[in-house]
């Protein structure tokens, strides 16, 4: 037996080969034409035994600058923030760890159970009315956002900000070439969107308007002071949202949102390298059968207690698939236990507290970049915990953040990459993690470096 967990023996492929009459392995292949065959040899090591193989893996591992050894000032999406013990110990139970659909009510109520608290915590975060059982990411959720928008409103056209994750534009895109939808970007002013750009943007033929706030470049969005104009022209606002922001912001839904969506990695869910992580999506009264994805109910069952179902299932897999809200599959309902729990653990005041040093923290931070010679704070929009810095001309942020990694920090996100005209400049995240001597000390050798 040559592979100890597949227990096929020489005799057993024989057998099984007589059983579908031939002789051969290679006669399974005999339909593909030889001349695109591959005949050389993989360049791939030899077979290791089951001991080289982790000690050569976890030589891999190490390679990665992980935030357990290096101290993180990269946000952009993913963030450093603290995860509770409690989160890995519940998540890790079997009866969570492997469920997967609970198509069966009957059999699934602890499963369902946890959904439906994801969804109750969502709209309590967010003021919406309903929630669905979460979403891939964050960026899937806001393209999904954008379809619902147009089924409901017969409209083409998307108006989005230049200040939304540019990650999450390039999803929108992709989505809207399938669905023949038009997207108009409007530019930033000061970090935030430009107000009077995107009331020009705006017409009868716009679905929705959908801005992100706090922004990709931290900025908090005058949401106030564009709603009326969105309304006005029948389209429906989308506000893609940080969930730990809104332990102190005011929930979108108090500014008349229609959609809100976000990504809950802030939330109790570690960044792991850059993801999985968990979207969600809540929508105001009007939409909720238009929402993707599946949704969890309450209801009770023939001995009047309360109980759990699937629910408003408008999926391409229970009706037509021309007539469902979305060709979505499936959900994060593991990712979204982590945030349940982390909500549940830290509970509306230990929200507010970890949102309220995430604040603290960045400003402090940006207080003591801005100090360095050559360094300067250019946009003027109030931010939460991410901010832009812009270095001296001569600063070269690949190079820089290199020098950075060799001294122990994960340097902050070169903004150059998505935007040309912000070359030079870095975006920094400060989460409740970083200590008063690690943003010190982070300033410290950042200037050295310049």
């Amino acid at each position: 037996m040559k592979h100890r967990y597949l227990p096929v023996t020489e005799k057993d492929e024989k057998e099984m080969l007589q059983v579908i009459g031939i002789d051969s392995v290679d006669q399974l292949f005999a339909d593909i034409p030889a001349s695109i065959r591959f005949k050389g040899t993989l360049p791939v090591s030899a077979a290791l035994d089951e001991y080289a193989l982790l000690r050569h893996m976890g030589q891999l591992a190490g390679k990665n600058a992980d935030l357990d050894r290096y101290v993180s000032f990269l946000g952009a999406g993913i963030y450093d923030h603290h995860v509770p013990v409690v989160i890995n110990h519940m998540i890790s139970r079997s009866e969570f760890y492997t469920a997967y659909t609970p198509y069966q009510p009957e059999i699934s109520q602890g499963e369902l159970q946890a959904i439906f608290e994801f969804q109750s915590y969502i709209c309590e975060l967010t003021g919406m009315a309903a929630a669905n059982a979460s979403m891939y990411d964050g960026a899937t959720a806001l393209a999904e956002a954008g379809a619902l928008a147009s089924g409901a409103t017969k409209r083409k056209r998307i108006v989005v900000s230049r200040a939304v994750h540019p990650e999450a534009r390039q999803i929108l895109l992709t989505s809207a070439h399938g669905l023949n939808l038009e997207i108009v970007e409007v530019g930033c002013v000061d970090g935030v969107t430009d107000l009077v750009a995107l009331k020009a943007a705006i017409n009868d033929k716009t679905a929705a308007v959908i801005v992100q706030s706090p922004n990709f470049f931290g900025g908090i969005e005058d949401i106030p002071a564009m709603e009326p104009d969105i309304h006005a022209a029948g389209a429906l606002l989308i506000v893609s949202a940080n969930p730990l922001s809104l332990g102190l912001l005011e929930a979108p839904g108090k500014w008349r949102a229609d959609i809100v969506v976000g990504d809950a990695q802030p939330l109790g869910i570690s960044s792991s390298l850059g993801g999985p992580t968990c979207g969600y999506f809540a929508v105001a009264e009007p939409w909720k059968r238009r929402m993707p994805g599946r949704i969890v109910g309450q209801t009770v069952d023939r001995e009047g207690k309360r109980s759990f179902v699937l629910t408003l299932q408008a999926r391409e897999q229970h009706i037509r698939r021309e007539k469902a809200t979305s060709n979505i599959c499936s959900n994060q309902a593991l990712l979204a236990l982590c945030a349940s729990i982390y909500l549940s653990v830290m509970g509306k005041e230990g929200l507010r507290e970890a949102a309220l040093l995430n604040l603290q923290k960045a400003h402090y931070a940006a207080t003591t970049l801005r100090s360095l010679p050559g360094v300067t704070v250019p946009l003027n929009a109030a931010f939460f915990n991410e901010f832009v810095i812009k270095l001296p001309q001569q600063a070269n942020l690949a190079a820089l953040n290199e020098k950075l990694l060799e001294a122990g920090f994960i340097g902050g996100y070169d903004l150059g990459r998505d935007y040309p005209e912000l070359a030079g400049h870095m975006l920094v995240a400060v989460t409740e993690r970083r200590t008063k001597e690690e943003i010190d000390q982070f300033a410290a050798r950042l200037g050295e470096l310049l």
